[in-house]
């Protein structure tokens, strides 16, 4: 039985990922449980919510008896979208971020140069999608916040050079470590009913293969493919620039998200601030985006863009895509 969340368990569950607190975290998922129907294809999502809780209350309640604070890191999510990158010393992350950013990590021939996270935005057309750049991995080095940052965002990006002597043996390790938090990567689309279970998710990955100047891209992949399995490689050369220029518009897309803007009736649209929303999104949904009482009060709307006719009028279960404008009528 498919679980019909509502926007409202979207909304708190976008707060919760949010949260930088246990509290904060608390609150959140107690929003999503009073939202969400109580179904039969809610159950497991019910005791993960309710186990997620018990597992922050036991963490608050420690930390009251030991007055121990575990040291973490925190990114607060902003733009379309939300892209971790991870890899093994060296692999050119923060030069891939630098390259596709205004940000300016800093960048180094030695190993280890990135110690904590660094967010930075990549402009695509006419909204901003965040990287993060991740301290590196090895089968010495891991710091276990990290997990914490892959586990909440939509897109890891493991980066791998060709100058890496050993990049099969560097995969494992990284998906070793991410194992033992409960993160699985896949190449596949991963579908919200798949991301309820708080112990293990799955993680929509795509593997950069960086470095491509230096040549040996074909041997690189036989090596790495039984190891990543279906995850979709892209070459790139952050010093030639070769493969850079795609990378925005192809990371737009495997974010599964689209673009609605929306204008008043008898004006011309705002094309400045599209909301971006998952694929998939209804006339409805975005109603209640917009304001509650366009959602409790919508009658219909019109649609410019993938209608059949411009300013087409739809009803509220019409599915939207990307650049579509919408007027809505209450």
């Amino acid at each position: 039985m498919p679980a019909n969340l509502p926007p409202q368990y979207f909304e708190a569950e976008r707060r919760y990922r949010e949260a930088k607190t246990p509290h904060e975290k608390i609150h959140a998922l107690k929003q999503m449980y009073a939202v969400m129907p109580k179904h039969k294809g809610t159950e497991k999502l019910q005791g993960d919510i309710k186990r997620r809780i018990s597992k922050l209350n036991e963490e608050i309640q420690h930390a009251k008896k030991t007055g121990v604070r575990r040291h973490t890191e925190y990114v607060r999510r902003e733009g379309a979208g939300q892209i971790v990158l991870i890899g093994p010393p060296n692999s050119g992350k923060s030069s891939l971020v630098k390259a596709l950013t205004h940000g300016q990590p800093e960048v180094a021939s030695y190993p280890f140069t990135t110690k904590k996270p660094f967010p930075a935005m990549m402009p695509y057309e006419d909204i901003q999608i965040q990287l993060v750049d991740m301290p590196p991995i090895s089968e010495t080095y891991y710091e276990g916040w990290i997990s914490n940052i892959v586990r909440e965002c939509d897109i890891v990006l493991i980066v791998v050079g060709l100058d890496d002597l050993d990049p099969d043996g560097n995969l494992k390790t990284i998906f070793s470590h991410l194992a033992d938090s409960g993160i699985r990567f896949t190449g596949e689309d991963v579908k919200r009913e798949d991301l309820p279970d708080f112990r293990t998710v799955k993680k929509k990955t795509i593997l950069i293969l960086n470095k491509t100047d230096l040549g040996g891209a074909s041997i690189a992949r036989d090596l790495i493919k039984p190891v990543i399995g279906d995850i979709p490689i892209i070459e790139v050369s952050c010093r030639t620039g070769e493969g850079i220029e795609s990378l925005p518009a192809q990371f737009y897309q495997a974010l599964r998200v689209i673009r609605v803007y929306t204008k008043v009736p008898g004006k011309k649209p705002d094309m400045s601030k599209p909301y971006v929303v998952p694929k998939g999104t209804t006339i409805l949904d975005i109603a209640g985006q917009i304001h509650k009482d366009f959602r409790e009060n919508l009658k219909y709307a019109r649609v410019w863009g993938h209608a059949r006719y411009d300013g087409q009028a739809v009803g509220k279960e019409y599915v939207l895509q990307d650049g579509d404008i919408i007027e809505l009528h209450i």
